[in-house]
């Protein structure tokens, strides 16, 4: 069972980092964490397909769409390939599409909102790389945590 934030963040505040942004709860799990991964991409959804299409083991995605709300990074059959391949939870600085499906699979989902429009499939990013989000870094490999209250990372 996933800690809280507001607690965890009370064991352990200096130690963490606080994400500052207002992401939605748009998966059917709202409370979830593991070892971070990551993509950066903008407008372009290949290298996060790629990436839930392999072996999460608990993993949660953090996908570092510039903020972009002009296409989608997550679908429902990309969810679906997510819980399908053991992740626990995606994290989109960006929009994702069919909230209704992806809202009822056990996967935790945060994301600025939502668009139905596809994103581009040429795989233009990287993979495994640090990234920052709101000033906040996500190192591949730190633990985050998400809940209702927000994002928690190991500095």
């Amino acid at each position: 069972m996933t800690i809280a934030t507001a607690d965890l963040y009370d064991d352990r505040g200096d130690a963490l980092d606080s994400l500052a942004l207002p992401l939605l709860d748009l998966g059917g799990r709202v409370a979830f964490d593991g070892p971070v991964r990551t993509v950066r991409c903008h407008r372009d959804n290949a290298l996060v397909k790629q990436v839930l299409a392999s072996p999460g083991e608990g993993a949660v995605l953090v996908v570092d769409g510039g903020g972009s709300l002009e296409s989608a990074l997550v679908g429902d059959m990309i969810a679906a390939s997510a819980v399908e391949n053991g992740w626990a939870g995606v994290i989109v600085n960006g929009a994702i599409r069919d909230r209704v499906a992806i809202a009822e699979l056990p996967l935790g989902v945060k994301a600025l909102g939502s668009n139905p429009r596809k994103s581009a499939k040429a795989g233009i990013g990287e993979v495994d790389v640090p990234v920052s989000i709101a000033g906040v870094v996500f190192v591949p490999g730190r633990h985050v945590w998400a809940d209702p209250d927000g994002v928690l990372v190991e500095r």
